[in-house]
């Protein structure tokens, strides 16, 4: 079985060196088909493994050692256990339906290969982060879904915009690796090893040790740090800055980072390491509220944008609060059940995105659309049932874990729920305004692109040299089928999967063994019943049905359903309310454009104080010390004690003479008087 958990990640690896060193001379189809074989092996791979794991085949151990270092083992090694194929199969599929879409969306682009070659190297990096069994893949895979990541947001390097994105994301996430490392290296001095079974073995100890020199408990120490780690790749507030900037690569990356891949890391970290977190309330708490802080104030950030792609990506930030909400109340089982259901819906919803940009030959702003339902039907349907996934409609994947997020935290005591609870209902409306402000300013109402005055605007995009935006004489069209089949395929899972996980994955045997620990994912304890308390309601709604159908009464749903109808009636009805509510609330309006300062304040504090010590080392430390003392100062020395000695060169042979006598005279002296 090793040999098929080491195919599973080289296969796509496998892909990606052959488009991205050989891609020139197979050509771009062949490229394309190559890397779309290799992710189609390990998902079929996942596959099984899955069915593997299910039965009860497990695996923990290493499959190459490459050094010891004085008792330090660093191993390449794979856990295979449900939480593990769950992942892998998330990815693998996401990854297929985005490699397929790719095919379609970047057609005309040149860096056709290139761009296979970097989507494959991302699926590899991802996989290698999921299966780890010790913390130094974990951080491999870690630093390279990050550096992969730089690639892809600035695939098209020659934007400075696009320059300027992937600078950010790779800086702010090196912010959140710091704290990582710190967490990791804590645990290695502690425990002296690194890998997952030894660590929690003496989980324990852990929790006992203070922190040397200060009055800290060590485990809470661990856990901020992993957390801090988990902030920056899962984008959480303050380290969320990068991710609305990376919609400046193209829309196939978009939805990978968004959907399977890198965001989700830092969830899936903090669900592997649920054996660590369940012994501090303190570190809990502290992620119970950053999570609630994303959920809300991000999703406001959502109502205001007017580019397709950027109201989609503050849906994955909000989104991805309330996973970490779910951790925050030691609901482990729904933050990744969560994770699963919203990697299909939100991969669907940027796909679908894509294909609506491709329709209105690469306009983003969603004020430019309207009426693209008669021309584009099978993108705005599958964009339609995403958004109904998205806002939690019963029935649909996304309500069953959405509204187990929204259960759990109401059950819990920890410190901060009950703010997480006001932050997450209150999310339920917000996300259900914004997400139907942009549906139905895209597919229904007036065609405004026959009177905008932005078409046939020129951009410097280097995949698309001809104009943005449809004329008035232009009408959109359907995408080709490589692009609406992956449409369809998302959409299945986004309607259907919920259902048929939940009561395995919640209150089943799903998570309720693993190799590393006992219990890699605790249901429950005494100190966080949630899960307890939402198994009895489960069970008296009779399952997934009942759940469902009790909802359509519950606080959640008529919350979603006023979002939805004040959407409506906001820009459908009534255009002209959202421009009168923008004008008598300049000062909101103004604090949500500028995403809170939080920008600016980096800019200022961070970027522009960085600036000013980088300007101190170059006038102070380079241009005086450095060039002004030792360089320009020892090529003075020199020059003065040259000109010293060429006053003893005067070309006179008796000068010489008598010069070298009064040395001889003065050597005899100093030897006489030695020999005394």
């Amino acid at each position: 079985m090793q040999a098929l958990y080491v195919l599973i990640p080289l296969a796509p690896l496998v892909g990606a060196i052959l488009a991205g060193l050989f891609g020139k001379q197979l050509g771009r189809i062949p490229s394309a088909i190559a890397t779309i074989l290799g992710v189609l092996v390990a998902f079929i791979g996942s596959v099984i493994v899955f069915n593997q794991t299910r039965a009860g085949i497990t695996f923990d151990g290493t499959v190459y050692q490459w050094a010891n270092l004085g008792g330090l083992k660093l191993e390449v090694g794979f856990l295979i256990d449900n939480l593990t194929t769950m992942m892998m199969c998330v990815v693998t599929f996401v990854s297929l339906m985005v490699h397929v879409y790719t095919m379609g969306y970047m057609a005309e682009d040149p860096g056709y290969q290139r761009f296979f070659s970097y989507i494959s190297l991302f699926t590899f990096s991802m996989l290698m982060l999921v299966m780890s069994n010790n913390f130094l893949q974990l951080f491999f895979g870690w630093e390279a879904v990050g550096l992969v990541s730089y690639l892809l947001i600035g695939f098209w390097y020659t934007r400075p915009t696009a320059i300027f994105a992937n600078m950010k994301a790779f800086l702010v996430n090196r912010v959140g690796d710091f704290g990582f490392v710190l967490g990791i290296g804590l645990i290695y001095a502690f425990t002296g090893s690194l890998d997952y079974k030894e660590v929690f073995a003496q989980r324990e100890a852990l929790a006992a040790a203070m922190f040397p020199g200060t009055g800290w408990m060590l485990i809470t120490t661990i856990c901020v740090c992993l957390f801090i780690g988990a902030m920056g790749k899962s984008a959480q507030v303050p380290l969320h800055v990068w991710l609305p900037d990376s919609m400046e690569g193209p829309t196939p990356i978009s939805a990978l980072i968004h959907a399977a891949t890198m965001v989700t890391a830092g969830i899936f970290m903090v669900s592997r390491m649920s054996p660590l977190f369940e012994l501090s309330d303190a570190a809990l708490s502290f992620v119970l509220i950053i999570g609630s802080i994303t959920a809300l104030f991000m999703g406001f950030l959502g109502i205001i944008q007017n580019d397709i792609k950027r109201v989609v990506a503050y849906s994955t930030l909000s989104q991805l609060g309330y996973m970490t909400v779910a951790l925050g109340v030691s609901a482990y089982p729904i933050a990744i059940f969560h994770l699963m259901t919203h990697a299909f819906f939100k991969a669907l919803l940027f796909l679908g995105a894509g294909s609506v940009i491709m329709g209105m030959h690469h306009d983003q702003d969603i004020r430019n659309m309207g009426g693209l339902w008669k021309y584009m039907k099978i993108t705005w349907i599958t964009s339609l049932i995403g958004s109904l996934a998205l806002i939690g409609t019963p029935f649909f994947s996304g309500f069953y874990s959405k509204d187990s997020i929204i259960e759990a935290v109401h059950a819990s005591s920890i410190f901060g729920s009950s703010f997480a609870y006001f932050s997450v209902v209150a999310g339920v409306f917000v996300t259900a305004f914004y997400s139907f402000r942009m549906y139905f300013l895209v597919f229904h109402g007036k065609e405004r692109w026959m009177s905008t005055s932005h078409a046939h605007q020129h951009h410097d995009d280097a995949h698309d040299e001809h104009h943005h935006g449809l004329g008035p004489n232009d009408k959109p069209h359907e995408s080709p089928w490589v692009v609406t089949l992956p449409l369809i395929l998302l959409a299945i899972p986004s309607v259907i999967i919920g259902y048929l996980a939940i009561e395995p994955m919640l209150y089943g045997e799903f998570f309720k063994h693993g190799v590393a620990f006992s219990q890699v994912i605790h249901v429950a304890n005494e100190a966080h019943p949630a899960l307890e308390e939402l198994a009895k309601e489960f069970e008296e709604n009779h399952g997934a049905w009942g759940m469902a159908m009790h909802a359509f009464t519950s606080l959640p749903f008529l919350l979603a359903l006023a979002g939805v109808v004040v959407a409506y009636f906001f820009y459908m009805v009534k255009p002209s309310i959202p421009a009168a509510i923008k004008e008598k609330t300049k000062f909101i309006n103004t604090v949500l454009e500028n995403k809170y300062y939080f920008d600016k304040f980096n800019e200022s504090v961070f970027a522009g104080g960085a600036r000013k010590v980088g300007e101190f080392l170059w006038k102070f430390g380079d241009a005086k010390v450095i060039d002004g003392f030792f360089v320009n100062g020892a090529a003075r020395m020199v020059n003065v004690f040259a000109h010293a000695v060429s006053t003893f060169q005067s070309g006179l042979i008796y000068q010489y003479a008598l010069a070298m006598i009064m040395g001889l005279i003065v050597f005899l002296g100093l030897f006489v008087t030695m020999m005394r």
